[in-house]
């Protein structure tokens, strides 16, 4: 222990004692024990308590199924679009509240039947014994559990207690929610099965379900929930997508629930559903060309009739007569040119009734199909179909996107340029059927000029005839037209079939994750009180260990002292063959090596300073018995109580503090009256005497000088017990009567901030030949990890530096002392 002015260098920056965690860490493994344990009692309440989840599928195929009355000889024909635009309308509408509210409803999911479980109650669906049978006309409440209590296997008992004389019921005809009151309190009647029951919160009757065993006295509950809720809940929870990459048209639905009977019931119903409505679109075309034969159909039947009604009152109103041969040629040429005529007539009117309609209406599903006119132009059928997919797709997307996003202004934008198109179209076909009809015309014209020389009665019969003959032929045209679009309509099958339907065929569970729960209860077990260590461990600014002391600051250790519980501060007077003792003798030799690197002066005695950053750290405790392993070794020692502002040493030697250092500073007594003789052989004591205003100033003064030259003469050692360093300037003014000075570190006490206070003064000279010694020591490597060699001129090294025999207490301890050493070793 020398002068370290020259080699003195700064601790080290930053840095995060990994090693300290971890032993730290070690150190509290009870406590991560504990935290582990306790989180997997958690995992198991989870796992027992929360109800299983299942998870169940099936398959549907999405294909254009081609109608098996589609021949070569049919005359009406229908285009219901490609599979994909099918895939993606499916996989929209499965996701539509509107398709999710046909499939709650068909189900009645808002109705709950209830049996009380061990943790809650569980939803029984169709085990329950009895059903619901609810007038949808009023009101039912929400969200409350009505128990029911069978009596017999006719009567139950209705049972309900009301909190509040307030609640909400929902009509489940129109979906209205309402408001409902009753008498605050309990409700218990009987009721017969199959009785109608009007109550504030119930309407319907309850009926024993088809092949169920009611047992008396046994309960159930019935719930009903808020409709829109349900409904959200299914159609969020509702999964549907590709099968695979390489079948697009296989979709895959699932859906997770409590209830495996209700998933396979809502997977089943809403396949179901979704086929009935999809054949009831495809339908559509079907639908409006068959109105439009039936209008026309209708017309023309009038016609026939208005026709053969005048044919018959021309034949009572003149006589029978015979047409020549070539005359009936003739007019059976007229009869076809007519029926020409009037199917381009019909052409015409169908076409301008489509400009019309385009031009006038938004809505284009309701087009019927040109072909039931008999128009085959290609663009036309094209078009016409294009537009009316096109209007079915976008009335189908108005039931899950917004109105003006811009998936309808691309639809609106593809229809708009189709009508263009057809609208262009249907001009053309237009020009051409009216030359079509100025040619048939002109035929007919010089076919009746031959006609002219027959009699007028003649000429009239033949015009009747061909009139009817037209007639007859356009009503066997439209009804055999007709007769198709039923028959296609009729054969017609949905594009979406099943597949695989959804069935409960054991397993299916996804949840709760037992093993996954139990994993995270130990991660979190585990890693919760690692951080809580961690973040006390980061915020804790106490120096535990003497690395810490040594990365802290270049100056060295010279000795360890144990934590010894005693009743006073004589432990090395009283328990000489103590741990601690043996510490004390350890700096001792420790102090005798660096007198002599100091070298020896005649007829002068040594002297040690020791103080500490704060109070508390043990600084009297050490002057004590450093001085008195001094005085038992032979050597004349004073103990000088140098701390003015909180005197100690007195209380330990049985004298008062009446006379001391402050009566020799202020000149009032000499130095053999303030010097009293201990009962420790030549150990002499001088306490500090009475606090006096200006301590500071008195230690600056030249009796201190003086008091210090005389115990140098007259003593072999002065053992300096000062004042906190870190807390008042005392000590500093000592600094220069100390041959070494002891600065006490206790451990898990000390503040590591103090050690940068200590190391500045020392860089500035303030303090010179100081060393450190370690206070509370406890030999366990958690608090002196990397420590077991000697510093610079050696130290002790406490508990543990001798054989266990060589101290005191080595005989054997008790199972409850053992015990009680164990918990104090761990803390």
């Amino acid at each position: 222990m020398e002068d370290y002015d020259n080699d003195f260098s700064e601790p080290r920056g930053t840095y995060f004692d990994f090693r300290g965690y971890l032993f730290k860490a070690l150190n509290l493994w009870k406590f991560v024990v504990l935290s582990v344990a306790f989180a997997l009692i958690v995992a198991y309440l989870i796992n027992v308590r929360k109800q299983s989840i299942y998870k169940l599928s099936s398959l549907i195929s999405v294909e254009s199924d081609q109608n098996p009355f589609f021949t070569a000889n049919t005359s009406i024909s229908f285009n219901w679009g490609g599979v994909s635009g099918k895939v993606g309308k499916v996989l929209t509408t499965v996701k539509t509240r509107t398709h999710n509210e046909l499939v709650v409803d068909s189900l009645q999911y808002y109705m709950q039947y209830l049996k009380q479980g061990k943790y809650r109650l569980e939803d029984i669906y169709k085990n329950a014994p009895f059903v619901l049978n609810l007038d949808k006309t009023k009101g039912q409440i929400l969200g409350k559990p009505i128990g029911i209590k069978f009596i017999n296997e006719n009567q139950f008992q209705l049972l309900a207690t009301f909190e509040s004389g307030g609640f909400t019921t929902q009509r489940y005809s129109d979906k209205e929610k309402l408001n409902g009151s009753i008498k605050i309190g309990e409700f218990a009647k009987t009721y017969n099965l199959g009785e109608q029951i009007n109550l504030p919160f119930f309407n319907g009757s309850i009926t024993k379900r088809q092949d169920a065993t009611i047992v008396p006295n046994t309960q159930f509950f019935f719930q009903f929930l808020n409709f829109d809720s349900v409904v959200s809940q299914y159609q969020n929870g509702m999964i549907i997508s590709p099968y695979s990459g390489s079948s697009s048209s296989v979709l895959s639905l699932s859906l997770a629930g409590s209830n495996k009977a209700k998933i396979v019931d809502y997977l089943n119903a809403t396949t179901s559903i979704l086929s009935k409505t999809e054949l009831q679109r495809k339908n559509l075309y079907a639908t409006n060309t068959i109105k439009f034969i039936d209008s026309s159909l209708n017309a023309v039947n009038n016609n026939l009739k208005d026709v053969t009604e005048e044919m018959n009152t021309f034949r009572k109103q003149n006589k029978l007569f015979d047409v020549t041969e070539e005359m009936a040629i003739v007019s059976e040429k007229l009869k076809a040119l007519d029926l020409s005529r009037e199917e381009e007539r019909t052409k015409l009117n169908y076409l301008n009734s489509l400009e019309t309609y385009l031009r006038t209406k938004t809505d284009y599903t309701k087009i019927a199909a040109p072909t039931s006119v008999g128009i085959d132009e290609s663009n036309i059928l094209s078009s016409v179909a294009k537009i009316t997919a096109l209007a079915i797709e976008r009335q189908t997307k108005e039931y899950t996107v917004k109105e003006g996003n811009l998936i309808f202004k691309d639809i609106d934008r593809q229809i708009e340029a189709e009508k263009n198109v057809l609208l262009e179209t249907i001009d053309n076909t237009k020009r051409t059927i009216g030359i079509n009809l100025n040619n048939i015309n002109n035929n007919i014209a010089k076919f009746e000029g031959q006609l002219s020389n027959l009699p007028e009665d003649q000429q009239e019969y033949l015009k009747i005839q061909r009139k009817m003959d037209i007639s007859q032929e356009a009503y066997n045209i439209y009804l055999t037209k007709r007769g198709e679009a039923a028959i296609v309509k009729a054969a017609n099958v949905s594009d979406i079939s099943t597949i695989d339907e959804a069935k409960d065929i054991g397993g299916g569970r996804i949840g709760p994750n037992k093993n996954l729960n139990y994993m995270m209860g130990l991660m979190l077990g585990f890693f919760i009180p690692m951080f809580l260590i961690f973040v006390v461990f980061l915020l804790d600014n106490t120096i535990h260990g003497s690395d810490e002391v040594q990365r802290l600051s270049s100056i060295p250790i010279i000795g360890l002292i144990g934590k010894y519980n005693y009743k006073n501060n004589l432990v090395v007077f009283e328990k000489p063959k103590s741990a601690v003792s043996e510490s004390f003798r350890s700096i001792r030799s420790s102090l005798q090596f660096f007198y002599k690197k100091q070298g020896e002066e005649d007829g002068k005695g040594k002297t040690i300073m020791i103080t500490s950053s704060v109070s508390g750290e043990g600084k009297t405790f050490c002057s004590i018995n450093i001085a008195t392993v001094y005085a038992l070794s032979g050597k004349k020692t004073l103990l000088l109580g140098l701390d003015l502002r909180k005197p100690k040493i007195f209380g330990d030697f049985q004298i008062t503090n009446d006379q001391g250092v402050v009566n020799y500073l202020i000149g009032e007594s000499g130095f053999d009256a303030i010097n009293y003789q201990s009962h420790i052989e030549n150990l002499d004591v001088i306490p500090s005497g009475p606090v006096p205003p200006n301590p500071s100033e008195l230690l600056m003064g030249d009796r201190m000088k003086e008091l210090i030259a005389y115990a140098r003469k007259h003593y072999d050692m002065i053992v300096l017990d000062t004042p906190p360093l870190g807390l008042v300037t005392d000590a500093l003014e000592l600094t220069q009567y100390a041959d070494a000075t002891l600065f006490m570190v206790r451990l898990d006490y000390t503040k590591k901030g103090m050690l940068a206070l200590i190391n500045a003064k020392y860089k500035m000279g303030e303090v010179k030949n100081i060393s450190f010694v370690l206070n509370f020591y406890k030999h366990k490597t958690n608090h002196n990890y990397g420590y077991g060699y000697g510093y610079g001129y050696g130290y002790g090294y406490g508990y543990g530096m001798y054989g266990n025999a060589y101290h005191e207490g080595n005989g054997r301890r008790s199972l409850l002392k053992r015990f009680k050493k164990f918990i104090q070793s761990n803390t």
